[in-house]
């Protein structure tokens, strides 16, 4: 089967939104984990210095970008990538839509893990 660009940038949105509605709800931080060393993701505010943490055992720079990934810029890359298909559906020949597209389907396809 076919798929056209803007059908793949609505796949990647449908799991991007799936993604984000059951993750842990941000903004997240990243923090030294006191009790083992390292760094640790905890949802901000962090109430206790002991976590919870969704995530721990990382280096301090993966921290630090997986919390600034938190599910709200999931949210808005989602929307973007919506508003983009939306414009192509309407607006782009599916034989262009690479073409006129190309940053928003490079995000597309990272998330769905696919090549062109």
């Amino acid at each position: 089967m076919t798929t056209t660009p803007a059908e793949t940038l609505r796949a990647a949105v449908e799991k991007l939104r799936a993604l984000t509605t059951h993750a842990t709800s941000g903004p997240w931080l990243a923090t030294p984990d006191i009790l083992v060393g390292g760094w640790a993701v905890a949802q901000a505010p962090l109430a206790r210095p002991d976590g919870p943490y969704l995530a721990d055992f990382v280096r301090e720079e993966d921290a630090r970008y997986i919390a600034t990934m938190h599910p709200g810029v999931g949210a808005a890359l989602a929307d973007w990538l919506e508003a983009t298909a939306e414009h192509l559906a309407v607006s782009t020949h599916p034989d262009w839509q690479d073409t006129v597209a190309a940053l928003p389907l490079a995000v597309a396809r990272q998330i769905l893990g696919s090549q062109p």
